[in-house]
């Protein structure tokens, strides 16, 4: 009879708890044997090309795109380079991904973790995505723990740690165990040299910070890459795309209140990117649908095709106010400005 999934997820936590308890690198192995024979299998790999296609589809990220290429290009190298008997050039694969929220830095990171599997240096190219939360805990010994089975989920993968700043926060005298995690991750990185994979992400004024806090994150993590933000065209073209995917077209008119709000956004860490502009059209579809219930004095059935699938240029102006947007002519051509609070 098939094992149930829980209690293996059970057993292995158990083991790996008493190997890191009770300091024997016995258990430690039999805890990765386990992992090794129960955890789920990736599925067939993707063919690089398959990989670099969807990067390429993309919108914007050129720069990120290009790293992205020179990266893999050099793995390809270094294993022909294996195949004639010539010495590899010894280079970290680590990353810190560099960029404000909504960028594309944990869709990159997937892609990149596919390539890496597509070149043979990971054996799943799997992608465990964890912030402080998943790594760092409330008493004595429980940080290494929790650090260690995150590390062992992510074997022959990639892990990438979002917000990894949020490891070694500001402030003396705070007692506070995420600078356990980074030493145990640091330690984790070099036993698994061969089988792992970190991309550390954040925001670059606080990511400088998290790599001199500890001096052995520097030399491990000696490659960025800088995600940038996107601009009003890249947002707009995101926005249509995902109302393309799920069939709804923008009514005339509402194209150019689409822009105006977008171009209002203020750059940073507050922006949102992408995020926001998938949050947009989500709260749309809220507006469109109180518009044709409510507004309109008509019943749901009486709805034809043209009415539920077009979104108006109120929808989206209604969408932008619920998210903190206001329309404020006077200030510009824009006439939209961002409300912080």
């Amino acid at each position: 009879m098939a094992l149930n999934r829980k209690a293996l997820e059970e057993l292995r936590e158990t083991v790996g708890r008493l190997g890191d308890q009770l300091g024997r690198s016995g258990l430690r192995g039999v805890d990765e044997l386990v992992g090794d024979r129960f955890a789920a299998r990736p599925g067939p790999a993707r063919p690089l090309s398959a990989v670099q296609a969807e990067l390429d589809g993309l919108i914007g990220l050129e720069s990120v795109k290009g790293q992205v290429r020179a990266l893999v290009a050099f793995l390809q190298v270094q294993a022909r380079r294996k195949a004639h008997g010539l010495p590899e050039a010894a280079t970290t694969q680590h990353l810190v991904f560099l960029g404000n929220p909504g960028t594309g830095k944990t869709t990159v990171a997937r892609l990149l973790a596919e390539m890496y599997r597509a070149v043979g240096l990971l054996q799943k190219g799997h992608l465990v995505e964890v912030d402080r939360a998943a790594l760092v805990g409330q008493y004595v010994g429980e940080t290494a723990i929790k650090t260690d089975r995150v590390i062992r989920r992510a074997l022959d993968g990639v892990l990438f740690i979002d917000e990894a700043y949020s490891l070694t926060p500001e402030g003396e005298g705070r007692l506070d165990f995420g600078t356990e995690a980074v030493e145990v991750l640091l330690k984790r990185m070099e036993d698994h040299r061969h089988r792992l994979v970190v991309i550390v992400a954040g925001y670059p004024r606080l990511m400088e910070s998290f790599l001199l806090s500890n001096p052995g994150l520097r030399s491990r993590f000696a490659r960025e890459v800088d995600f940038p933000d996107y601009s009003t065209d890249e947002l707009q073209e995101i926005f249509a795309i995902v109302a393309a995917q799920h069939q709804y077209e923008l009514a005339p008119g509402a194209e150019e209140t689409l822009r105006q709000i977008l171009a209002g956004l203020h750059p940073g860490e507050e922006s949102g990117n992408a995020r926001f502009a998938r949050t947009l059209f989500e709260q749309a579809l809220n507006r469109q649908a109180l518009r044709l219930t409510q507004d309109g004095g008509r019943s749901a059935e009486e709805l034809d095709r043209a009415d539920v699938v077009t979104l108006t240029s109120e929808d989206i102006a209604e969408a932008a106010r619920a998210l903190g947007e206001e329309p404020v002519p006077e200030l510009g051509p824009t006439g939209w400005r961002r409300w912080l609070g």
